[in-house]
Protein backbone atom coordinates (compact mmCIF):
# COMPACT_ATOMS: atom_id res chain seq x y z
CA UNK A 1 0.00 0.00 0.00
CA UNK A 2 1.12 3.53 -0.74
CA UNK A 3 1.81 5.30 2.89
CA UNK A 4 -1.33 7.45 2.60
CA UNK A 5 -3.55 5.69 5.27
CA UNK A 6 -3.38 6.25 9.00
CA UNK A 7 -5.57 4.35 11.74
CA UNK A 8 -6.55 7.64 13.69
CA UNK A 9 -5.06 11.36 14.65
CA UNK A 10 -6.31 13.93 16.48
CA UNK A 11 -4.65 16.50 13.78
CA UNK A 12 -6.92 14.62 11.44
CA UNK A 13 -8.70 17.58 9.54
CA UNK A 14 -12.45 16.92 9.01
CA UNK A 15 -13.68 15.85 5.22
CA UNK A 16 -17.32 16.03 4.94
CA UNK A 17 -19.00 15.23 1.34
CA UNK A 18 -21.79 16.77 -0.53
CA UNK A 19 -23.02 15.21 -3.52
CA UNK A 20 -24.13 17.84 -6.11
CA UNK A 21 -27.35 17.65 -6.16
CA UNK A 22 -27.73 18.81 -2.68
CA UNK A 23 -25.24 21.14 -3.18
CA UNK A 24 -27.82 24.28 -3.60
CA UNK A 25 -29.84 23.11 -0.51
CA UNK A 26 -26.44 22.74 1.83
CA UNK A 27 -25.02 26.23 0.41
CA UNK A 28 -28.36 27.87 1.86
CA UNK A 29 -27.54 26.64 5.11
CA UNK A 30 -24.11 28.24 5.46
CA UNK A 31 -22.99 31.53 6.98
CA UNK A 32 -22.59 34.53 4.89
CA UNK A 33 -18.75 33.96 5.67
CA UNK A 34 -18.71 30.35 4.00
CA UNK A 35 -20.18 31.85 0.88
CA UNK A 36 -18.20 34.44 0.33
CA UNK A 37 -15.16 32.64 0.64
CA UNK A 38 -16.52 29.79 -1.82
CA UNK A 39 -17.74 32.71 -4.48
CA UNK A 40 -14.31 34.64 -4.15
CA UNK A 41 -12.72 31.25 -4.91
CA UNK A 42 -14.87 30.15 -7.62
CA UNK A 43 -16.23 27.44 -6.11
CA UNK A 44 -19.42 26.32 -8.16
CA UNK A 45 -19.95 22.87 -6.15
CA UNK A 46 -19.30 20.61 -9.62
CA UNK A 47 -18.90 16.77 -8.96
CA UNK A 48 -14.93 16.18 -8.13
CA UNK A 49 -14.55 19.84 -6.74
CA UNK A 50 -12.76 19.86 -2.92
CA UNK A 51 -13.44 23.25 -1.11
CA UNK A 52 -10.94 23.85 1.40
CA UNK A 53 -12.79 26.08 4.07
CA UNK A 54 -10.56 28.96 6.26
CA UNK A 55 -10.25 27.95 10.23
CA UNK A 56 -9.58 30.32 12.87
CA UNK A 57 -8.39 33.19 10.93
CA UNK A 58 -5.18 33.53 13.71
CA UNK A 59 -3.42 30.61 12.35
CA UNK A 60 -4.70 30.74 8.66
CA UNK A 61 -4.77 27.16 8.73
CA UNK A 62 -7.43 25.01 6.81
CA UNK A 63 -10.34 24.15 8.92
CA UNK A 64 -12.50 22.28 6.93
CA UNK A 65 -13.12 20.16 3.80
CA UNK A 66 -16.02 20.04 1.26
CA UNK A 67 -16.06 17.21 -1.33
CA UNK A 68 -18.56 17.29 -4.33
CA UNK A 69 -19.40 14.04 -5.35
CA UNK A 70 -21.80 12.37 -7.30
CA UNK A 71 -20.86 13.71 -11.06
CA UNK A 72 -18.27 11.17 -12.50
CA UNK A 73 -19.81 9.02 -15.17
CA UNK A 74 -17.28 6.45 -14.22
CA UNK A 75 -18.78 5.63 -11.09
CA UNK A 76 -17.52 3.54 -7.99
CA UNK A 77 -13.61 4.40 -7.09
CA UNK A 78 -12.55 6.89 -9.47
CA UNK A 79 -15.99 8.97 -8.08
CA UNK A 80 -13.68 9.11 -4.71
CA UNK A 81 -10.23 9.65 -6.44
CA UNK A 82 -10.58 13.16 -6.95
CA UNK A 83 -10.33 13.66 -3.54
CA UNK A 84 -6.54 12.81 -3.21
CA UNK A 85 -5.34 15.10 -5.95
CA UNK A 86 -7.57 17.89 -4.43
CA UNK A 87 -6.10 18.11 -1.12
CA UNK A 88 -3.19 19.66 -0.06
CA UNK A 89 -0.55 17.91 2.51
CA UNK A 90 -1.65 16.64 6.03
CA UNK A 91 -3.97 14.67 7.83
CA UNK A 92 -7.46 14.19 7.08
CA UNK A 93 -10.54 12.01 7.78
CA UNK A 94 -14.27 11.56 6.40
CA UNK A 95 -16.48 12.61 9.06
CA UNK A 96 -19.96 12.43 7.00
CA UNK A 97 -21.62 8.83 7.05
CA UNK A 98 -21.04 6.47 4.10
CA UNK A 99 -22.21 3.04 3.46
CA UNK A 100 -19.86 0.27 3.54
CA UNK A 101 -19.79 0.02 -0.72
CA UNK A 102 -19.13 3.99 -0.65
CA UNK A 103 -16.13 3.56 2.23
CA UNK A 104 -14.47 0.66 0.20
CA UNK A 105 -14.80 2.77 -2.80
CA UNK A 106 -13.25 6.40 -0.86
CA UNK A 107 -10.47 4.31 0.26
CA UNK A 108 -9.42 2.58 -3.10
CA UNK A 109 -10.37 5.83 -4.85
CA UNK A 110 -7.55 7.86 -2.74
CA UNK A 111 -4.85 4.77 -3.01
CA UNK A 112 -5.33 4.43 -6.91
CA UNK A 113 -4.83 8.08 -7.07
CA UNK A 114 -1.84 8.02 -4.75
CA UNK A 115 0.62 5.80 -7.43
CA UNK A 116 3.33 7.50 -9.07
CA UNK A 117 6.00 5.80 -10.85
CA UNK A 118 8.88 7.84 -9.58
CA UNK A 119 11.52 4.73 -10.56
CA UNK A 120 13.81 6.77 -12.92
CA UNK A 121 13.20 10.12 -11.69
CA UNK A 122 15.87 11.88 -9.81
CA UNK A 123 13.91 14.67 -8.67
CA UNK A 124 10.53 15.61 -8.17
CA UNK A 125 8.95 18.79 -9.17
CA UNK A 126 10.21 20.29 -5.66
CA UNK A 127 13.54 19.63 -6.37
CA UNK A 128 13.43 16.74 -3.81
CA UNK A 129 14.23 12.99 -4.61
CA UNK A 130 11.40 10.87 -4.80
CA UNK A 131 10.57 9.58 -1.21
CA UNK A 132 9.09 5.59 -1.85
CA UNK A 133 10.14 4.45 -5.10
CA UNK A 134 6.93 4.12 -7.34
CA UNK A 135 4.73 5.06 -4.79
CA UNK A 136 3.59 8.13 -3.32
CA UNK A 137 4.45 8.68 0.22
CA UNK A 138 6.36 12.20 0.24
CA UNK A 139 5.75 14.66 3.26
CA UNK A 140 3.83 17.08 1.10
CA UNK A 141 1.05 14.35 0.02
CA UNK A 142 -2.30 13.57 1.75
CA UNK A 143 -2.81 11.07 4.19
CA UNK A 144 -6.51 9.46 5.26
CA UNK A 145 -7.74 7.92 8.11
CA UNK A 146 -9.35 4.61 7.29
CA UNK A 147 -12.88 5.00 6.18
CA UNK A 148 -15.42 3.38 8.79
CA UNK A 149 -16.54 0.17 7.11
CA UNK A 150 -13.97 0.06 4.55
CA UNK A 151 -12.66 -3.27 3.97
CA UNK A 152 -8.75 -2.78 4.33
CA UNK A 153 -8.08 -6.17 2.95
CA UNK A 154 -10.02 -5.77 -0.10
CA UNK A 155 -8.59 -2.24 -0.63
CA UNK A 156 -5.05 -3.14 0.05
CA UNK A 157 -5.54 -6.33 -2.50
CA UNK A 158 -7.35 -4.42 -5.03
CA UNK A 159 -4.41 -1.82 -4.83
CA UNK A 160 -1.59 -3.73 -4.89
CA UNK A 161 -2.94 -5.83 -7.96
CA UNK A 162 -3.44 -2.39 -9.82
CA UNK A 163 0.55 -1.14 -8.57
CA UNK A 164 1.69 -4.34 -9.84
CA UNK A 165 -0.30 -4.10 -13.49
CA UNK A 166 0.67 -0.47 -13.97
CA UNK A 167 4.69 -0.99 -12.47
CA UNK A 168 5.32 -3.47 -15.28
CA UNK A 169 3.82 -2.01 -17.90
CA UNK A 170 5.41 1.35 -17.11
CA UNK A 171 8.67 -0.34 -17.03
CA UNK A 172 10.28 0.07 -20.35
CA UNK A 173 11.62 -2.81 -22.17
CA UNK A 174 15.22 -2.26 -21.83
CA UNK A 175 14.48 -3.43 -18.11
CA UNK A 176 11.46 -5.61 -18.46
CA UNK A 177 12.74 -8.46 -21.42
CA UNK A 178 10.96 -11.84 -21.10
CA UNK A 179 13.65 -12.75 -17.77
CA UNK A 180 12.22 -10.04 -16.01
CA UNK A 181 8.22 -10.85 -16.94
CA UNK A 182 9.27 -14.29 -15.41
CA UNK A 183 11.15 -13.23 -12.43
CA UNK A 184 8.38 -11.10 -11.56
CA UNK A 185 5.68 -13.91 -12.36
CA UNK A 186 8.49 -15.76 -9.92
CA UNK A 187 8.36 -13.76 -6.65
CA UNK A 188 5.10 -13.43 -7.35
CA UNK A 189 4.16 -17.47 -7.30
CA UNK A 190 6.84 -17.90 -4.25
CA UNK A 191 5.09 -15.22 -2.04
CA UNK A 192 2.11 -16.83 -2.62
CA UNK A 193 3.68 -20.27 -1.95
CA UNK A 194 2.89 -21.55 -5.89
CA UNK A 195 4.73 -23.80 -7.68
CA UNK A 196 6.44 -22.25 -10.57
CA UNK A 197 7.89 -23.52 -13.68
CA UNK A 198 9.96 -22.18 -16.87
CA UNK A 199 10.87 -23.33 -20.21
CA UNK A 200 13.18 -21.07 -21.99
CA UNK A 201 14.92 -20.69 -25.60
CA UNK A 202 15.28 -23.72 -27.62
CA UNK A 203 13.95 -25.81 -24.80
CA UNK A 204 10.25 -24.61 -26.25
CA UNK A 205 11.07 -26.89 -29.01
CA UNK A 206 11.41 -30.28 -26.63
CA UNK A 207 8.78 -28.95 -24.88
CA UNK A 208 6.00 -28.61 -27.80
CA UNK A 209 6.26 -24.66 -27.69
CA UNK A 210 7.03 -24.28 -31.45
CA UNK A 211 4.73 -20.98 -31.92
CA UNK A 212 6.20 -19.40 -29.02
CA UNK A 213 9.34 -20.01 -29.87
CA UNK A 214 9.31 -18.85 -33.62
CA UNK A 215 7.81 -15.66 -32.12
CA UNK A 216 10.31 -15.28 -29.79
CA UNK A 217 13.57 -16.58 -31.70
CA UNK A 218 14.60 -13.66 -33.77
CA UNK A 219 15.52 -11.86 -30.14
CA UNK A 220 19.23 -12.05 -28.46
CA UNK A 221 19.85 -15.00 -26.29
CA UNK A 222 19.73 -12.82 -23.32
CA UNK A 223 15.73 -11.85 -24.39
CA UNK A 224 14.99 -15.72 -25.12
CA UNK A 225 11.56 -16.19 -25.44
CA UNK A 226 9.92 -18.59 -22.63
CA UNK A 227 7.00 -19.99 -21.56
CA UNK A 228 6.22 -19.22 -17.40
CA UNK A 229 3.43 -21.43 -15.75
CA UNK A 230 2.88 -21.29 -11.96
CA UNK A 231 -0.41 -23.11 -9.81
CA UNK A 232 -1.14 -22.39 -6.75
CA UNK A 233 -4.31 -24.00 -4.43
CA UNK A 234 -5.93 -27.56 -3.47
CA UNK A 235 -5.31 -30.01 -5.98
CA UNK A 236 -9.36 -30.89 -6.00
CA UNK A 237 -10.25 -27.37 -6.08
CA UNK A 238 -12.51 -25.98 -9.17
CA UNK A 239 -9.67 -25.26 -11.70
CA UNK A 240 -9.56 -21.65 -13.31
CA UNK A 241 -6.45 -21.17 -15.72
CA UNK A 242 -5.27 -17.20 -16.48
CA UNK A 243 -3.05 -16.61 -19.85
CA UNK A 244 -2.05 -13.80 -20.55
CA UNK A 245 0.40 -12.11 -23.49
CA UNK A 246 3.60 -11.40 -22.68
CA UNK A 247 5.20 -9.50 -25.52
CA UNK A 248 7.45 -7.46 -23.94
CA UNK A 249 8.43 -5.03 -26.84
CA UNK A 250 6.91 -5.52 -30.35
CA UNK A 251 8.54 -3.91 -33.59
CA UNK A 252 6.15 -5.71 -35.46
CA UNK A 253 9.06 -8.34 -36.52
CA UNK A 254 10.21 -8.27 -40.48
CA UNK A 255 6.80 -6.60 -41.52
CA UNK A 256 7.93 -3.38 -39.13
CA UNK A 257 5.80 -1.31 -37.28
CA UNK A 258 6.43 2.47 -38.04
CA UNK A 259 8.05 4.99 -35.49
CA UNK A 260 4.53 6.21 -34.19
CA UNK A 261 3.05 2.25 -33.70
CA UNK A 262 5.76 1.29 -31.98
CA UNK A 263 6.47 4.42 -29.45
CA UNK A 264 3.85 2.25 -26.91
CA UNK A 265 5.17 -1.03 -27.64
CA UNK A 266 6.65 -1.52 -23.98
CA UNK A 267 3.16 -1.85 -22.82
CA UNK A 268 2.59 -5.08 -25.92
CA UNK A 269 2.99 -7.85 -22.49
CA UNK A 270 0.19 -5.85 -20.57
CA UNK A 271 -1.93 -8.87 -20.73
CA UNK A 272 0.72 -11.16 -18.66
CA UNK A 273 0.72 -8.20 -16.52
CA UNK A 274 -3.31 -8.22 -15.94
CA UNK A 275 -3.25 -12.11 -15.68
CA UNK A 276 -0.63 -11.68 -12.74
CA UNK A 277 -2.41 -9.01 -11.40
CA UNK A 278 -5.62 -10.92 -11.05
CA UNK A 279 -3.88 -14.31 -9.84
CA UNK A 280 -2.30 -11.56 -7.04
CA UNK A 281 -6.24 -10.87 -6.16
CA UNK A 282 -7.04 -14.42 -6.20
CA UNK A 283 -4.27 -15.93 -4.17
CA UNK A 284 -4.57 -12.61 -1.24
CA UNK A 285 -8.24 -13.61 -1.08
CA UNK A 286 -7.68 -17.19 -0.60
CA UNK A 287 -10.41 -17.93 -3.33
CA UNK A 288 -11.26 -21.69 -3.12
CA UNK A 289 -9.76 -22.26 -6.59
CA UNK A 290 -7.16 -24.35 -8.00
CA UNK A 291 -5.20 -21.35 -10.31
CA UNK A 292 -3.25 -21.93 -13.02
CA UNK A 293 -1.23 -18.88 -14.48
CA UNK A 294 0.71 -19.59 -17.69
CA UNK A 295 2.29 -16.64 -19.58
CA UNK A 296 3.97 -17.02 -23.03
CA UNK A 297 6.89 -14.12 -23.02
CA UNK A 298 8.72 -13.18 -26.00
CA UNK A 299 10.35 -10.17 -27.76
CA UNK A 300 9.29 -9.90 -31.46
CA UNK A 301 12.47 -8.41 -32.65
CA UNK A 302 14.09 -7.60 -36.44
CA UNK A 303 17.04 -10.34 -37.31
CA UNK A 304 18.03 -12.83 -39.39
CA UNK A 305 16.15 -15.84 -37.17
CA UNK A 306 13.01 -13.95 -36.96
CA UNK A 307 10.18 -15.23 -38.61
CA UNK A 308 9.62 -14.38 -42.31
CA UNK A 309 5.75 -13.04 -43.79
CA UNK A 310 4.75 -16.80 -45.72
CA UNK A 311 6.31 -19.08 -43.10
CA UNK A 312 4.48 -21.82 -42.06
CA UNK A 313 4.73 -22.78 -38.33
CA UNK A 314 3.80 -25.81 -36.17
CA UNK A 315 1.15 -25.35 -33.01
CA UNK A 316 1.26 -27.21 -29.45
CA UNK A 317 -2.31 -28.44 -30.49
CA UNK A 318 -1.01 -29.92 -34.03
CA UNK A 319 -2.75 -26.63 -36.40
CA UNK A 320 0.00 -25.27 -38.74
CA UNK A 321 -0.55 -21.75 -38.93
CA UNK A 322 0.46 -19.51 -42.04
CA UNK A 323 2.63 -15.79 -40.81
CA UNK A 324 0.77 -13.39 -43.10
CA UNK A 325 1.64 -10.49 -40.95
CA UNK A 326 4.72 -10.81 -38.44
CA UNK A 327 3.00 -7.97 -36.46
CA UNK A 328 -0.06 -10.13 -35.92
CA UNK A 329 2.60 -12.15 -33.09
CA UNK A 330 0.20 -12.24 -29.97
CA UNK A 331 -2.45 -14.11 -31.13
CA UNK A 332 0.67 -17.13 -32.45
CA UNK A 333 1.98 -17.35 -28.75
CA UNK A 334 -0.82 -17.42 -27.24
CA UNK A 335 -1.94 -20.24 -29.36
CA UNK A 336 0.32 -22.24 -27.54
CA UNK A 337 -0.33 -20.88 -24.25
CA UNK A 338 -4.35 -22.02 -24.56
CA UNK A 339 -3.78 -25.14 -25.47
CA UNK A 340 -1.69 -25.94 -22.70
CA UNK A 341 -4.16 -23.70 -20.50
CA UNK A 342 -7.02 -26.29 -22.24
CA UNK A 343 -5.07 -29.86 -21.41
CA UNK A 344 -6.34 -30.17 -18.10
CA UNK A 345 -9.62 -29.56 -18.84
CA UNK A 346 -10.39 -26.46 -16.50
CA UNK A 347 -14.02 -25.00 -15.69
CA UNK A 348 -12.75 -21.61 -16.91
CA UNK A 349 -9.98 -20.05 -18.96
CA UNK A 350 -9.41 -16.00 -19.16
CA UNK A 351 -6.97 -14.74 -21.27
CA UNK A 352 -5.65 -11.16 -21.26
CA UNK A 353 -4.15 -9.47 -24.43
CA UNK A 354 -3.54 -6.37 -25.83
CA UNK A 355 -4.14 -7.77 -29.14
CA UNK A 356 -5.62 -5.76 -31.59
CA UNK A 357 -5.97 -2.00 -32.76
CA UNK A 358 -9.68 -3.12 -34.12
CA UNK A 359 -11.11 -3.32 -30.54
CA UNK A 360 -9.90 -0.03 -29.65
CA UNK A 361 -11.23 1.58 -32.98
CA UNK A 362 -14.83 -0.10 -32.25
CA UNK A 363 -14.58 0.70 -28.58
CA UNK A 364 -11.97 3.38 -27.81
CA UNK A 365 -9.03 3.16 -25.21
CA UNK A 366 -10.80 2.96 -22.27
CA UNK A 367 -13.42 -0.14 -22.73
CA UNK A 368 -12.15 -3.85 -22.98
CA UNK A 369 -13.44 -5.96 -25.57
CA UNK A 370 -14.83 -9.35 -24.11
CA UNK A 371 -15.65 -12.47 -26.38
CA UNK A 372 -16.80 -15.22 -24.49
CA UNK A 373 -18.35 -18.51 -25.56
CA UNK A 374 -20.52 -18.92 -22.51
CA UNK A 375 -23.22 -16.73 -22.17
CA UNK A 376 -23.98 -16.96 -18.47
CA UNK A 377 -20.42 -16.40 -17.58
CA UNK A 378 -20.19 -13.68 -19.75
CA UNK A 379 -23.06 -11.99 -18.16
CA UNK A 380 -21.38 -12.26 -14.57
CA UNK A 381 -18.20 -10.63 -15.89
CA UNK A 382 -20.20 -7.83 -17.62
CA UNK A 383 -21.99 -7.32 -14.79
CA UNK A 384 -19.30 -7.48 -12.40
CA UNK A 385 -17.98 -5.04 -14.41
CA UNK A 386 -20.78 -2.30 -13.98
CA UNK A 387 -20.91 -3.48 -10.01
CA UNK A 388 -17.06 -2.78 -9.36
CA UNK A 389 -16.51 0.36 -12.16
CA UNK A 390 -14.52 -1.66 -14.04
CA UNK A 391 -16.47 -2.32 -17.19
CA UNK A 392 -16.15 -4.39 -20.53
CA UNK A 393 -18.23 -4.60 -23.44
CA UNK A 394 -19.34 -7.77 -25.36
CA UNK A 395 -18.21 -8.56 -28.41
CA UNK A 396 -19.59 -11.55 -30.66
CA UNK A 397 -17.25 -14.70 -31.88
CA UNK A 398 -19.35 -14.41 -35.42
CA UNK A 399 -18.93 -18.25 -36.83
CA UNK A 400 -18.98 -16.51 -40.36
CA UNK A 401 -15.96 -14.56 -40.42
CA UNK A 402 -13.97 -17.76 -39.88
CA UNK A 403 -13.44 -18.63 -43.29
CA UNK A 404 -11.09 -15.52 -43.45
CA UNK A 405 -8.74 -17.03 -41.09
CA UNK A 406 -8.45 -20.00 -43.49
CA UNK A 407 -5.20 -20.03 -45.18
CA UNK A 408 -4.71 -21.80 -48.62
CA UNK A 409 -1.52 -23.88 -47.62
CA UNK A 410 -2.50 -24.30 -43.66
CA UNK A 411 -4.95 -24.82 -41.14
CA UNK A 412 -4.96 -21.44 -40.34
CA UNK A 413 -3.56 -17.34 -41.00
CA UNK A 414 -2.73 -15.33 -38.38
CA UNK A 415 -4.28 -12.44 -40.70
CA UNK A 416 -6.66 -11.58 -43.08
CA UNK A 417 -7.59 -9.94 -46.40
CA UNK A 418 -9.96 -7.60 -44.78
CA UNK A 419 -9.03 -4.25 -42.70
CA UNK A 420 -12.74 -4.75 -41.00
CA UNK A 421 -13.60 -7.18 -38.21
CA UNK A 422 -9.82 -7.12 -36.85
CA UNK A 423 -10.76 -7.83 -32.96
CA UNK A 424 -13.43 -10.74 -34.10
CA UNK A 425 -10.80 -12.84 -36.62
CA UNK A 426 -8.35 -12.81 -33.82
CA UNK A 427 -10.70 -14.02 -31.29
CA UNK A 428 -11.97 -16.85 -33.56
CA UNK A 429 -8.13 -17.52 -34.36
CA UNK A 430 -7.72 -17.66 -30.62
CA UNK A 431 -11.01 -19.90 -30.15
CA UNK A 432 -9.53 -22.65 -32.56
CA UNK A 433 -6.82 -23.75 -29.74
CA UNK A 434 -9.09 -23.65 -26.64
CA UNK A 435 -10.71 -26.99 -25.62
CA UNK A 436 -14.21 -28.04 -26.15
CA UNK A 437 -16.78 -27.42 -23.33
CA UNK A 438 -14.66 -25.18 -21.23
CA UNK A 439 -16.06 -21.76 -20.83
CA UNK A 440 -13.77 -18.98 -22.04
CA UNK A 441 -13.27 -15.48 -21.98
CA UNK A 442 -10.86 -13.55 -23.87
CA UNK A 443 -10.32 -9.86 -22.95
CA UNK A 444 -8.57 -7.59 -25.87
CA UNK A 445 -7.93 -4.62 -23.55
CA UNK A 446 -5.75 -1.32 -24.49
CA UNK A 447 -3.93 -1.68 -21.09
CA UNK A 448 -2.59 1.85 -20.77
CA UNK A 449 -4.17 5.28 -20.12
CA UNK A 450 -3.45 7.72 -22.67
CA UNK A 451 -4.80 11.15 -20.84
CA UNK A 452 -4.53 11.39 -17.26
CA UNK A 453 -7.91 11.41 -15.38
CA UNK A 454 -8.49 11.33 -11.65
CA UNK A 455 -7.36 7.96 -10.25
CA UNK A 456 -5.68 7.58 -13.53
CA UNK A 457 -2.58 8.34 -14.84
CA UNK A 458 -1.07 8.60 -17.95
CA UNK A 459 0.60 5.42 -18.50
CA UNK A 460 0.13 1.66 -17.74
CA UNK A 461 -3.53 0.37 -16.35
CA UNK A 462 -5.67 -1.88 -15.32
CA UNK A 463 -8.69 -2.71 -16.72
CA UNK A 464 -11.08 -5.50 -16.45
CA UNK A 465 -9.12 -7.04 -13.52
CA UNK A 466 -11.39 -6.10 -10.73
CA UNK A 467 -14.25 -7.16 -12.57
CA UNK A 468 -12.70 -10.61 -12.89
CA UNK A 469 -12.10 -10.37 -9.35
CA UNK A 470 -15.60 -9.75 -8.78
CA UNK A 471 -16.96 -12.59 -11.32
CA UNK A 472 -14.85 -15.29 -9.49
CA UNK A 473 -15.34 -14.26 -6.09
CA UNK A 474 -19.28 -14.68 -7.11
CA UNK A 475 -18.30 -17.76 -8.03
CA UNK A 476 -15.90 -19.51 -6.11
CA UNK A 477 -15.85 -17.71 -2.90
CA UNK A 478 -15.95 -19.94 0.18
Amino acid sequence: MPKCFIDSTPKALPVHTVREDAYGAWLDGQSDGVKAWLASTGFKGKGGQTALLPGDGATGAIGAVYVIGGNDDRGGAWAWASLQTGLPGGEYQIVSELSADDAHDAALGFALASYRYERYQTQTDDGNGPDNGTDNGGANMPVLVWPQGADRDGVRGAYGATKLVRDLINTPASDLGPAELAKAAEELAHASGASFKGVVGVDLIREDFPAVYAVGRGAEDSRAPRLIEFTWGREDAPRVTLVGKGVTFDTGGLDLKPASAMKLMKKDMGGAAHALGLASMVMVAGLDVRLRVIIAAVENSVSGAAMRPQDVIATRKGLSVEIGNTDAEGRVILADALALASEDNPEIIVDFATLTGAARSALGTDLPALFCNDDGWAEAILNAGLKTADPLWRMPLYQPYKKQIKSKIADLRNDTDTPYGGAITAALFLQAFVGKDIAWAHIDLMGWTLAAMAGKPDGGEAMSMRALFAALTDRYAS
